[in-house]
Order: C-alpha cells, then structure tokens, then sequence
C-alpha cells in the first residue's frame, strides 16, 4: 500500500520497503536552500522538475556513467566506506518509475496487509473514511521521486527528467545508500526491526536522513565545511520543504498526517544524523548507528535520549483469546510511537496551541479489530507515560480529541481519570489513566471495556449511580408515616 505509513502501525512512509529513494523531489530543493542560506551563495536553488519523458529503456550515456563514477568515489571519501562492488547506473522515464513503484509494494505486502494500514490509518483518524490512499500515493511518489537506488538489482537510477546540472546533487543521496547498503545490507537492516513500526520508521530515518547528511556535505566540498559545522540544518529544511509541498497539487490538499509522515525521515532523520555526527569523529564513526540503531522515533526526534541510550519501556496488551468478543477479527497490533502520538494529538486539537505532551510518551501498545457484522474497527491503545502528572495531562488533552473524533455523544460519565460515552458512529469510548498508565478503548460496550480492564489487572472503572425507580403511592404514604407517627391518629 502506499500508504503514508513505511508499512508500520499505519503509518506510509511512502514507499516500498525495498527501495532507497530520494521520493520527495521538494526535499532536494529545500536541501539546496539550507545549503546556500548556510554558506554557499553559489550554489543554485534546484528548479523544480524538468519536463518528464515517455520514453522507456533509457541507455546511459557515457557522461552519465563518469559523472556517477565521480560522485561515488567523491561519497566514499566522505562517508568513509569503501567500494565493494561496481553499480548498474541508468535513467528512468515516469512510467518506468511508476511501474517500479507498483511492483516493489506488491513484493512488500499483501493485500489483507494493505486492508489492515488503511483500516488502522482511519481507526485512529488520521485519514478520512475512504480516502483513495494507494492511488494517491502513486501518484505523489511519480511525482515526487528524483532518484532510486534498488538493493535487489544493486542498480541506481535517476528520473530522466531531473536538470542534468541537478543530477550530481541526486546521485549524492543515491549513492549514499548504495554504499551503505554495501556495508550493512541497508534493506535487511531496516527490516530486522518488524514487527515493531515505530522501531522501523526510526530505522527508515537513519537511513534517510544520513543520505541527506551526506547530500548537503557533498554539496558544501568546495566550503571544506560539513554538517557537523553547521546549527540545525533541518530548520531551513523544514522551511523550504513545506513550500515546496505547498505548490503541489496533490499534496496540498493531502491529510496532515500524510504530509508530515512523508516529510519525517528526511527532516528528523537529518537531524538525528547531524547530532549524531557531532557527537562522535564524523562520517568514521557511522557504522556504530548501524550496529547500535535507535529503537524509536523518540530517540530520533530527541537524539540525546539514543545518545545516553535513553529507551522506551515494554508495553503490552492482553490475550485476546476469550476476551475479545465473538465476531472481532484483529487486523493489527504494534506501536504507535512518539512521533505518532504526536500526529494523533496534532490532528485533534481545538486550537493552535503547541503542546510538548507527546515527549512524556515512554512506550505503547494498540490493536485494531474489525467487526464482522457492523464493519467497524474497534481500537485499543495503551501507553505509559513519564509521571502521573503527564497521565493527567493526557487524560484532558485525549478526552478533547475522543469528543472531536466521535460525533453524536450522549450518555456521557466524567470522573477522576475517567470519562465514557456512547456514540452514534461507533458504539462505546471509554478512556481512564490509573498512575503513569492510559487506556482508551473505542468501538465496544462497557462488559468489553471492564474485562480488559480486569485483564490489565485494574479495579472496576466508576459506573454511573443508579437511577432510583419512581415509588409507589403506598410506599410514599408508608415512608410519610415513617416519617410523623402522629400521622396514623
């Protein structure tokens, strides 16, 4: 699918897992923008792309091939990783890169896997019921994708219709993750890290945004300066990039959600590189990320916690052997992660306040389940936070976003970090945090909600009072003589 979501708890990273890709050709022209901010007037601001050919089977030229012959050697020095073996280098017409697209996500996965990231996309909110997602994807990464570097074939390629004096720059970013995929078998690496999603999408960003790191080295060689030199490079980035997105059609009218996950390997992946850079002896010291990956996006978005080895903590859920009731089929359990969290709370606030919650998240657990018979996809979510306090503060600022997320409230019950309603759209939603611990739970009724709190080992959530029944002439007569004894003479 593709899906906003690397193939993680629904999440897309735009694009198959097989393929290292400069996917986002607004990325490259935001690099190009921090680089020449930074240091270098000199250097061009990328065009934009060039008018794209229909032509298939494109043969490289002999220019090409030493043009890409010089950048590999040129990255090589820079990252200190040897050649080990020579590339297939060609160009690709849209078609072509269209046509890989498609075949590599079929390889990724299959389609009760694609069925089940939409369903959990739309279960937490984060598209609309039936958004066109695979479609448009295809069509944004079409668009979107410079350059390719495929580890199955050991073939790099570029869009032939990148500006020939862009395609150095592309190349730099490609041949990165060739020459590391030389070294750590790049794809394996990054797959080693399912089931967890959150842990691959933090992989998918090292390997991103060292390639990124790399592209802006490359093109600061003549400054005899590098990333390690220079303040946060991912603010100007980020800057650029966004009104790169801006004047896309597709994009600009895409989810938020598809927006930013498109946009987070690159930008916290570049900054996670840079830190990461500086903190030990440049480029020699890669290697130490690969044989010691961050374990989370948190320790990407926040790279002194992977620094001082800073890790989330075991989250779990319970069997849902006999607990789940009859007719639920789980589509998908994993992890959502900070940066995740931090989209959903995005997605749902009343207004434009930034709120840092989502940096107490320490660790999650979600599943997702489809109903047989109403088709509804009820969802569970468990996540620890650092302190009570940050419980608290996630019980309001979740209780908002369950209130924007469900329509048609009624029977709602708030107590003490605890809150429950019934809606038309979807049945029960309950949420309770019980000390550094929430759960929310949509799509089912109160029996379900109580036993996965007993399965939990919680005490029974408060209920409502009891509403007394209306009493009988005799006995409001019995209760008056009860009252006044004198009554009775």
């Amino acid at each position: 699918m593709f899906s906003a979501k690397r193939q993680r708890p629904t999440r897309s990273d735009a694009k198959s897992a097989g393929t290292r890709a400069v996917l986002i050709a607004f990325v490259c022209a935001a690099i190009f923008v921090a680089v020449r901010q930074s240091a270098s007037p000199s250097i061009a601001l990328a065009s934009g792309a060039g008018r794209p050919s229909t032509q298939a089977n494109h043969a490289a030229s002999p220019e090409f091939v030493n043009a890409a012959d010089q950048v590999l050697q040129q990255m090589s020095q820079i990252l200190s990783l040897p050649i080990k073996q020579p590339l297939k280098k060609s160009l690709r017409s849209k078609q072509e890169v269209r046509d890989y697209l498609v075949r590599e996500d079929k390889e990724d996965k299959d389609d009760a896997e694609r069925y089940a990231d939409e369903k959990t996309l739309e279960a937490f909110g984060l598209i609309p019921k039936g958004f066109p997602l695979d479609s448009f994807m295809l069509d944004v990464l079409t668009d979107q994708v410079a350059g390719l570097y495929d580890p199955k074939a050991k073939e790099f390629y570029i869009a032939d219709w990148i500006p020939v004096d862009e395609q150095k720059t592309v190349m730099s970013h490609e041949l990165t993750h060739a020459l590391e995929d030389q070294s750590f078998r790049i794809d394996d690496w990054i797959k080693a890290a399912r089931p967890n999603d959150d842990a691959e999408l933090a992989r998918d960003s090292v390997s991103e945004g060292s390639a990124m790191a790399a592209m802006v080295d490359y093109q600061m060689l003549d400054q005899h300066i590098g990333v390690r030199e220079l303040p946060d490079v991912t603010v100007l980035i980020r800057a650029g990039a966004i009104a790169e997105m801006d004047k896309d059609p597709n994009l600009a009218k895409a989810p938020l959600y598809i927006r930013d996950e498109l946009l987070f390997p690159y930008l916290a992946g570049t900054g996670f590189t840079q830190e990461f850079l500086k903190a030990h002896s440049g480029w020699k010291d890669i290697h130490l990320v690969f044989e010691n990956p961050p374990v989370s996006t948190q320790q990407v978005m926040h790279p002194d916690l992977y620094l001082n080895g800073t890790k989330p903590v075991p989250v779990t859920l319970p069997n849902w052997k006999g607990l789940a009731p009859d007719g639920w089929k789980l589509l998908e359990e994993n992890t959502m992660g900070e940066f995740g969290l931090g989209e959903i709370l995005k997605q749902f606030k009343k207004d434009n306040r930034e709120d840092p919650l989502s940096t107490s998240w320490k660790g999650d657990r979600y599943a997702v389940f489809e109903d047989a018979k109403s088709k509804t996809t009820p969802l569970v979510f468990r996540l620890a936070l650092d302190s009570p306090e940050d419980a608290a503060r996630f019980f309001g600022q979740y209780s908002e976003v369950l209130e924007l997320k469900h329509t048609g409230r009624t029977a709602l019950l708030r107590r003490p970090n605890y809150f429950e309603f019934k809606s038309e759209d979807s049945g029960g939603v309950f949420l309770r945090c019980v000390a550094t611990t929430c759960l929310a739970v949509e799509g089912t009724n109160r029996e379900t909600f109580d036993k996965i709190d007993k399965a939990l080992g919680w005490d029974l959530a408060p209920v409502a009072p009891a509403v007394a029944p209306s009493q009988t002439l005799t006995q409001q007569t019995r209760g008056a003589e009860a009252r006044d004894p004198e009554s009775k003479s």
